[in-house]
């Protein structure tokens, strides 16, 4: 059974079709940004077997009157613009204003969804947010508390947390949680950390947990140092392997006493080589592989050295003023590096082969970014949805 839901701050549309491929459908997609708005028309023009149905709201979310457009939707979801709170932005949190989060609580409020679920960058809990974090959660916990119009959001803290502790009953309320995941840990091949924030409505009495992960690094280690099995996978020489990490030296040792024949559970992290099986190299000129195009001139310098080839990728980033080309770099074996294609990027942040990116290397290496891999949002998205069926 297919559950509706709307999502605000699409991007791209990592969480879109993560979701999708989960069982949601989306009534409506909520996006102001105009490349990111392009990608999203392109497959939905194309006929991409996820997107071919969406609608899309080209319009800033704080213009959209949710219950005047849709009934009946039973999640809210989305990715609130992340700068507020992220190392690449300025982190001024709630004094500025890209924080989009009374937005997805007005969503919250005028819907009234069974559940939501929201991701934001880790910088989110960093200490000196704390406070701002904890009006978020009791935000969306009671969102028909509203806040006054000339009411100090501190101000606005203390009323939520004296209804809260005082157990006053709300007209809407939701059970909240959230959690830091690490998206390598549930088979993306990259390490990316992001916040969830998962509520559902508290009349419905649903007990629900953050999927336990499935993939290990430790497994990883295993079947490279260990058993050899992923050399062997990706039929690499022993001539062509690289030296065994030093800095993992101690970790790898304990895996072979602790595991002699049979290896850590779970299954393995994925590497970038993982990742990018079966693209043409792009350096050859070869191939239809669409977003596929080599761009020369990338150079490693003092904290921006690329990720290594057979690890998980470093998290992908796209900063205010551009693309920082350490984070988007593969670093080979042999010595050398370049930047990763737009597709060997979407390949990492686990989009589909088929779904195409608009708009130039920048941009559409910003629109991947900011992305939330599908994969996680697939599997977040399929534990809420098992829960309510």
């Amino acid at each position: 059974m297919c559950r509706s839901s709307v999502e605000l701050f699409t991007g791209a549309g990592g969480m879109a079709l993560g979701l999708e491929q989960s069982g949601w459908r989306h009534k409506a997609l909520i996006e102001r940004n105009e490349h990111a708005c392009s990608t999203l028309h392109l497959n939905e023009s194309l006929g991409h077997p996820l997107a071919k149905e969406w609608r899309l709201y080209n319009d800033d979310a704080r213009m959209i009157r949710y219950s005047e457009l849709f009934s009946d939707i039973e999640m809210v979801a989305g990715g609130p613009p992340c700068q507020p709170f992220s190392l690449g932005g300025k982190h001024r949190a709630y004094q500025d204003n890209r924080d989009m989060f009374p937005e997805a609580v007005r969503a919250v409020r005028e819907l009234r969804p069974k559940c939501f679920v929201f991701e934001n960058v880790k910088g989110l809990l960093r200490r000196n947010f704390a406070s701002y974090f904890n009006y978020i959660i009791l935000q969306l916990t009671y969102p028909s508390l509203v806040k006054d119009p000339t009411e100090e959001w501190n101000s606005h803290l203390s009323r939520l947390e004296r209804h809260h502790t005082g157990c006053v009953e709300s007209d809407l309320s939701y059970r909240v949680i959230h959690r830091l995941l690490d998206a390598a840990d549930y088979g993306v091949p990259q390490h990316r950390h992001r916040v969830f924030i998962v509520g559902f409505r508290a009349d419905l009495r649903k007990q629900w947990s953050f999927p336990e992960p499935t993939h290990s690094f430790d497994r990883l280690l295993w079947e490279q140092w260990v058993s050899g099995s992923y050399w062997d996978e990706h039929r690499v020489s022993k001539k062509g392997r690289p030296a065994e990490p030093e800095r993992f030296a101690s970790r790898i040792e304990r895996i072979r006493v602790d595991y002699r024949l049979l290896p850590p559970p779970g299954k393995r992290c994925g590497t970038v080589r993982d990742a990018l099986v079966g693209l043409p190299d792009p350096t050859s000129k070869t191939g239809t592989v669409a977003n596929h195009e080599y761009r020369g001139g990338a150079r490693p310098y003092p904290g921006h050295t690329g990720s290594i080839l057979d690890a998980p990728s470093k998290a992908l980033k796209a900063g205010d003023h551009g693309v920082p080309g350490g984070e988007n770099m593969i670093a080979f074996p042999d010595g050398t590096y370049r930047y990763y294609t737009v597709r060997e990027s979407a390949r990492i942040q686990t989009f589909p082969d088929d779904y195409v990116f608009s708009g130039s290397w920048t941009e559409a290496m910003r629109q991947i970014g900011n992305a939330v891999p599908v994969r996680l949002a697939a599997v977040v998205g399929d534990s809420i949805l098992r829960q309510l069926d």
